[in-house]
This record gives structure tokens, sequence and C-alpha cells, in this order.
């Protein structure tokens, strides 16, 4: 797996990403551009014209991102648009991909845990990139992410960490911070509650559930274009979450029903699985067994396996984060059988 290191300026971070990862990035683009005019009908060009719409907000509110997507179209000899479609596809996707995800947080008396399965199409497994960044402000960032996307799944140095789930709900915004770019302030940030402050005050401008943690445990955030809504730890000290809502939001959000058959399933199995250990105390260990349970519900399992229809759903990295030590595990591919691991330590 390939992994990049990029230190200095928000241009001087995006310019390394770009050319250390100009192959993977130019392979992500023909990916999603097959994936958009497949399911949303949308050819590449169209594509991008709907990602400018997000450049107004973007430069008068978050300049710091704009500047480093412009060095990573740079380094990877693409244009900007490109770049920036790539960071706001679950946006102009407008709920047509479906990736489905199992995630949990954990605080313990021995530790405080986050961990997912980030299951997605298993053709982009090759395009995934280990970003490393070192900002000028020497807070240190690192991520599994897809090569382009500046913002994906991870921790940093203060220990503040974060997963993604999809959901879908009617409705985008362009002035609101785009998920993936959310997920990165949450890993620019110096504590949950920081994190959640700043994504409360700028709102997320499509429908997801973004879990934060730090050493002081966790809290899920069901995100749609209209609201937030809080989702605590329960008296164990833990948060779970898949790919439905859970907790009521506006009368005026329309979620769509059930649009993977399995995310009830796998939320009720991973409470399942806690509900037998718990008693044990939180682990990263104890976890990562967790991650790779098979049994299969409603056509999945956590440890998702891909089926024969080409481009299927599978489980393409685990990642188990101890947010005490500042560290994450990670299996590339399914964690029952890793084509990878690695340590993250900012």
């Amino acid at each position: 797996m390939l992994q990049i290191t990029c230190t200095g300026s928000p241009h001087s971070i995006g310019l390394q990403h770009g050319k250390t990862a100009s192959l993977e990035i130019s392979r992500s683009i023909t990916f999603y551009a097959s994936l958009f005019l497949k399911l949303s009908k949308l050819d590449w060009p169209a594509v991008t014209q709907l990602a400018l719409k997000y450049q107004p907000y973007l430069s008068e509110n978050w300049p710091q991102y704009v500047s480093e997507m412009e060095g990573v179209a740079e380094g990877a000899g693409v244009k900007y648009e490109d770049i920036l479609a790539l960071n706001v596809r679950t946006e102009i996707a407008f709920g047509a991909f479906s990736d489905g995800c199992t995630a949990l947080s954990w605080k313990g008396e021995s530790g405080s845990v986050l961990a997912q399965n980030w299951d997605w199409n298993n053709d982009q497994l090759p395009n995934m990139v280990c970003l490393k960044i070192k900002k000028e402000d020497r807070l240190s960032i690192e991520m599994i992410t897809e090569a382009g996307i500046i913002g994906k799944i991870g921790l940093n140095s203060k220990g503040v960490g974060c997963t993604l789930n999809a959901l879908k709900a009617k409705g985008v915004s362009f002035t609101s911070l785009p998920c993936h770019l959310a997920l990165r302030t949450v890993m620019e940030s110096s504590s949950r509650a920081a994190a959640i402050s700043t994504l409360e005050a700028s709102g997320v401008a499509s429908s997801c559930h973004i879990l934060v943690a730090d050493a002081t445990g966790g809290t899920g955030l069901e995100c749609t274009n209209e609201d937030i809504v809080k989702l605590e730890m329960n008296a164990d000290g833990i948060v779970t979450h898949t790919n439905h809502m859970i907790v009521q939001h506006k009368e005026t959000v329309i979620e769509a029903e059930d649009w993977l058959p399995d995310t009830r399933f796998r939320l009720e199995r991973i409470d399942e699985l806690l509900d037998g250990v718990k008693e044990k105390g939180v682990s990263v260990e104890t976890v990562e067994r967790l991650l790779l349970d098979e049994k299969v519900g409603c056509g999945a399992s956590i440890c998702r396996s891909e089926t024969e229809v080409k481009g299927s759903l599978a489980t393409l990295f685990s990642i188990v984060m101890d947010l005490e030590a500042k560290t994450a595990k990670v299996s590339m591919g399914r964690p029952v059988a890793p084509v990878e691991k690695l340590i993250l330590s900012p």
C-alpha cells in the first residue's frame, strides 16, 4: 500500500500527495467517472461542474482545503475540479452510492477504542493510500483514504479519531462542509468536544454518520443537510452504528428506507458481540476479533465478502484505534485474510 508523507503549508502538503500518488489518483478518477456514469447517468465533465458549486463556500470558509486540493491537482497533473469532485463525491452522488460500514467506539476503565470495517467497491482497493500529514502547527494526522481525497478515516497526534458510515436522506447543501472535508476537520481538532463544535457550527452538506472519539469516549453524529443529531455513549461507554438512522431528526429529513438490507442485522450483530465481551473490558485485541465476524444476515456480515457481481461491496479495510496510545492497527482487505497490515502512529 502506498504511504505518503506530507509536510508544510496546505499547498505543499497537497503537492506531495499529488506527486506521490499520481497513478492512484488517475485510477481513482477513472473509477469514479465510470461509477457516476453507471449510477447517476453523469459524465465526468458534468460531475466536475456540479463539484464547482462548492467552490464559493469553500474558498470563503475553508481556503486551506482549497489550497491543499489545488496542490494535489498540480502534483498529480490533473485539473483542480477533478480533485474537488473526488472530495465531494458523496454530495454529487445524491445517495446513488452504497458504501456499507460497521463502526463502534468503546470507552472503558482500561482505554478508549474507535474502530470500523469500511466496505466499498472492491475495484477501489488498489487506490487506497495511507496519508501522513505534518502541519505547520506541528499537528500530525494519519489516515486511510482514497487517493486524492484529503479527509477520511484516521486519527491525529492529539488522539482524536473519526470513522464514517454512509446514510441516505434527501437533499444536499452547497453552503456546508462536504462530508469528507468534515472528516478532515475532526482530525484537525484538539478534542472530541472541539471537533463536534466545529461541525455543529459549519453543518455537513449531506447525510452521513461521523463517529468522533478521543480518550474521553465517543459521540456519533448523524448528519443531514438540515441537522446534526448526537448519539451519545450508552451506560457501557459504547456507541455503535451501521447505515441507517438511529436518532430522531427534523420532520423534514426524509431517509431512504433500508437502502442496504443488511444494515439492521449488522447493528444488532455488533451489539450482540459487544454484549458478550464487555465484562472483559475494552482492548484493541478484543475489538479486532469482533470485526472478523462472518455471520451472515440479510446477505452480508460485519466482515463483508464480495459477491460474484462485479463491483459488489466488500470490506476494504479494518481499523482499530487506541486513542490513549494515539495509535491504530489497520488490516487492508478483509481482516480475516488481510493483504497487508500497518500501524498508524501520528
